[in-house]
């Protein structure tokens, strides 16, 4: 029944899309039929095919030992702050644990290793086969298929700077395409902060999150191109990355920077994300309880996205927790949502639930990220700073709704 439900979410949440659309006459169903197959042959592909999930499962090992290398960093700089011995006894297992000195140095790490396999040229090739992939499936042109594969690696403003010359010459159609990738995926940044948050209660969640922001690129294309038609044919260019560094030790300093400024966004990031959260919360407190309870953030978050969750297969007896968790991703950011993900109690969500909603949370849809994308693009193509913004909000919808999708994807398995 529940696999029933969400292939009956899929259908769903393309039929808001085209209810959204700007031209509903010019929005192609052959685009969203072929980005649903890809999507349902992605996710058979990476989670079932034995060589695929030892791949992935390769992926989790190497993130764990990113990980291992970071807390030696940590802990000499940090001392037990960062992950060395303590001085004193733990009152419970994860006291100590700081996620400022133990948990987001990753990013930096990660940041560094990033730019140098860009220097060395074995990221490009990675970027280049999955972009074709898409190019040929969903009939995209060659820049909008490349910023679309570079968003899974590189993020939402880093991945345009690579095709800056052609963002000029896109249409409004493909520039929301644009738009709505970087809302629909992840950066590797920061895929490996997830994975240590999701880790102890998510087996192998690198290969998750991985097949999460694979899955989510094909669908956050067709669900713009319903939302926002194409006018003309697509925009041809063959798109080469060059790294600016000069040796690999200064791509490992570049990439180090580019990681430290990272790291200070996410932390300014959070700390100012949960006050505010804490702010309405206590102003909510002050009114009149409902259902027996106080009125706070993540409840009234839990009855609007509770329809939309159960679409993607979550029971209705576990939609309002799942639909909290949803709100908070849209509001705040993905971080929150999966640093809530991590501390639910066992009976909270069942097992395939949470699984579901790793997927449906792998996302930068938020109104956070908004800002950043829309300064990001206005600064690489200025001449549309004012068709940039227009369509900012669209793309939070348009980039939650490719997310759910995949969500719904992976309750069909």
């Amino acid at each position: 029944m529940e696999r029933v439900q969400a292939l009956f979410g899929i259908f769903v949440i393309f039929a808001l899309a085209w209810l959204l659309s700007e031209n509903r006459r010019a929005a192609r169903p052959s685009a969203a039929l072929i980005a649903i197959g890809l999507q349902i042959a992605l996710a058979g592909l990476l989670l079932y095919v034995p060589w695929v999930k030892a791949a992935l499962l390769l992926v989790n090992d190497a993130i764990l030992a990113l990980q291992a290398a970071t807390e030696a960093g940590t802990s000499l700089v940090f001392g037990y702050l960062g992950g060395a011995v303590l001085p004193f006894e733990e009152p419970y297992p994860g006291a100590a644990y700081i996620l400022a000195f133990r948990g987001l140095p990753l990013v930096i790490l990660v940041s560094a290793l990033a730019a140098l396999l860009l220097y060395w040229g074995l990221m490009q090739r990675v970027v280049r086969g999955f972009a074709l992939l898409l190019e040929r499936s969903l009939g995209v042109g060659g820049p909008v298929g490349f910023i679309a594969s570079a968003n899974v690696f590189f993020g939402m403003v880093e991945a345009p700077l690579f095709a800056r010359g052609y963002l000029e010459r896109l249409d409004r159609g493909e520039l929301f395409m644009v738009m709505t990738a970087g809302m629909a995926t992840i950066a590797g940044t920061v895929l490996a902060l997830y994975v240590a948050i999701l880790g102890p209660v998510l087996p192998n969640a690198a290969g998750h999150l991985v097949t999460a922001s694979l899955i989510s690129a094909p669908a956050a294309l067709a669900i713009a191109a319903v939302m926002v038609p194409r006018e003309g044919p697509p925009t041809p260019g063959r798109i080469e990355v060059i790294s600016d560094a000069n040796s690999s030790m200064d791509a490992v300093v570049r990439g180090t920077q580019s990681g430290l400024k990272i790291f200070l966004s996410i932390l300014a990031m959070l700390l100012v994300m949960i006050g505010l959260v804490h702010l309405v919360d206590a102003a909510l407190g002050l009114l009149p309880d409902v259902a027996s309870a106080p009125l706070s953030l993540g409840r009234v978050f839990g009855w609007v996205f509770s329809p939309l969750v159960w679409l993607i297969g979550i029971p209705w007896e576990e939609a309002v927790e799942a639909g909290r968790l949803m709100g908070l991703k849209t509001a705040l950011n993905e971080l929150v949502a999966y640093l809530e993900l991590a501390k639910l109690p066992e009976e909270a969500l069942s097992e395939r639930s949470r699984l579901i909603m790793t997927y449906a949370l792998c996302g930068f849809a938020n109104f956070g990220s908004l800002g950043i994308m829309i300064a990001g693009l206005a600064a690489l193509a200025p001449e549309r700073r004012t068709e940039i913004a227009g369509l900012g909000l669209k793309s939070i919808v348009s980039g939650t709704l490719a997310t759910l999708s995949t969500g719904a994807v992976v309750g069909l398995f």
